[in-house]
């Protein structure tokens, strides 16, 4: 219902226009009366009102003059200006002090309504424009999140060689405040639980529940949300706390999920972290913070932080070791370097256990996205894994689970290696599927994948009938495309997040392959 203000001196002429139409028929309602336009303008400062009625002629503040204000100070509101026949010409004259229509004393009852549902059509349309704009700015911002997520899930999860370029990628993601070598960081995980016995609660709330934590997440700088696909009904948040307080994030988590969706929330509060290299282990920390919280639907924060001798020096070369293994299909030397791990000297704690096997099961997690060998039944045995860890009861489950999951992964890998080369390529392209805005060359697939550069070129050809720089500059155009349609996006935008630090460079390949410079391709969309 849209909301209208009555604007006459005269209090018997403002009960005549109340009783000339059914307001609420025609979609509006009457929200106050004002005897001149200074009143007007007060209530048009304490409520949302829609359409402003007013008389042309009123003391301290005339129709016309209230007309000018609310286009400077209500930009949005409409106004009806009513006049009697000497001020006519006027008033009619007055259209570009905000005027939208005029009408002449005494008003007839039809043109009234027929300038009320002129009005209200206007009103509706530009609703719906608002509407559109506010959908495509949540798009774009959604898509350049999107993107952004998914490489800090890379960063925690996945296995990348160069620091260099994830410095260059954070920066063309607009995450300049992660950029820092020795930024300070702290990981927060946060799970939602449902009170009232309705499981189906948690499925029907999860959309708004991330879409609150991203809100939340921009109210305070320096810190980002993202999503884990592994973990159900979570949301993990990164933190500079140079820049931010932890605890006021979560206090602010735990106020608004409870008043706005009415469910509880389990808090893990992960160790400090210095530096890009130490990302995994603090996400680590706070997902084993989280998995010490008590059984049932309460509110709770774990702020369990992990000692130095907790948590498991895990080595670059030790990491390559158990890649190595798994890549070379040699499940005895992978058993070999977990039991020295995980069984070590039989001194080790509970957490400083499960931090070692978590690193393992992160590993395990990345070689099966990377080789493109995610089934279910991989899916499955990852979780199960996931789950003896939280237990926190049974080491020789966890191994066990470990080294089952490991020989799952190494017999697809195995297919994948020494197979006729197809199934490697199927896996060269996942990964260039998903690290096409990287700076990827075929040295460094050759590295990721143990495989001759130029058996992996000559191989990649003959089955995708293009070579690797070829294939990796039409995904990147594609996504480009995507990316231009979302009118927010500057040129130099799409450019970085397609892989281009230059727009000028990056509009010569596009116009290359699309036969339109990037501005002509937009241009063209709203032809």
């Amino acid at each position: 219902m849209m909301k209208v203000i009555i604007a006459d001196d005269e209090i018997q002429i403002r009960k005549g226009l109340r009783m000339k139409v059914d307001w609420e028929e025609e979609g509006f309602q009457i929200a106050g009366e004002a005897s001149n336009g200074k009143e007007a303008l007060e209530l048009l400062g304490e409520m949302d009102i829609d359409l402003v009625l007013t008389d042309m002629r009123m003391p301290i503040m005339d129709g016309l003059e209230l007309a000018k204000r609310c286009q400077q100070e209500f930009p949005n509101v409409k106004v009806i200006v009513l006049s009697g026949y000497s001020d006519f010409e006027l008033v009619r004259g007055s259209m570009k002090e905000g005027v939208k229509d005029y009408l002449l004393k005494p008003v007839a009852p039809d043109e009234l309504v027929e300038s009320l549902q002129k009005i209200r059509k206007e009103i509706e349309t530009e609703r719906q424009k608002q509407v559109e704009t506010a959908q495509m700015r949540q798009l774009v911002l959604s898509q350049l999140q999107e993107v952004q997520e998914q490489y800090l899930l890379y960063l925690v999860k996945e296995e990348w060689l160069e620091l260099n370029l994830v410095i260059e990628r954070l920066r063309q993601l607009q995450l300049e405040q992660l950029v820092n070598k020795n930024a300070v960081v702290q990981f927060v995980t946060v799970e939602i639980r449902e009170s009232f016995g309705n499981p189906n609660r948690l499925k029907e709330l999860w959309l708004p529940f991330q879409m609150l934590c991203k809100e939340i997440s921009k109210e305070h700088i320096g810190t980002y949300s993202f999503y884990d696909p592994s973990y159900a009904n979570m949301v993990h948040f990164l933190i500079r706390i140079d820049l931010n307080n932890p605890s006021n994030l979560v206090e602010s988590l735990q106020r608004n999920v409870k008043r706005l969706l009415n469910l509880e929330t389990v808090i893990g509060i992960g160790n400090v972290v210095t530096g890009l290299a130490n990302f995994k282990t603090g996400y680590i920390s706070s997902l084993l913070a989280w998995s010490q919280s008590q059984l049932g639907s309460q509110s709770q924060v774990i702020d369990a932080a992990i000692t130095k001798e907790e948590a498991f020096e895990f080595s670059p070369d030790f990491e390559r070791k158990l890649t190595n293994a798994i890549e070379n299909a040699s499940f005895e030397a992978f058993r070999e370097n977990i039991h020295s791990l995980l069984q070590g000297d039989g001194n080790q704690s509970i957490l400083s256990f499960s931090f070692a096997a978590n690193r393992v099961l992160f590993l395990l997690g990345s070689l099966a996205k990377k080789y493109d060998i995610e089934t279910n039944d991989i899916q499955k045995n990852i979780w199960n894994c996931q789950q003896s860890i939280w237990e926190l009861n049974s080491q020789s489950k966890v191994l066990e689970n470990l080294l089952h999951l490991a020989q799952l992964i190494i017999e697809k890998v195995r297919l994948a290696r020494f197979s006729n080369g197809k199934l490697i390529v199927d896996s060269v392209r996942n990964y260039l599927d998903q690290h096409y805005a990287s700076e990827i060359s075929l040295t460094l697939l050759s590295e990721l994948f143990h495989i001759n550069s130029a058996h992996l070129s000559e191989t990649f050809k003959n089955y995708v009938g293009q070579n690797f720089s070829d294939y990796l500059v039409k995904i990147r155009m594609d996504k480009a495309q995507q990316f231009l349609r979302d009118k927010q996006l500057k040129i130099i935008d799409v450019a970085n997040l397609v892989g281009f630090s230059n727009s000028g460079y990056f509009s010569t390949v596009f116009k290359k392959h699309v036969g339109q410079t990037p501005v002509e391709f937009r241009n063209a969309i709203d032809s």
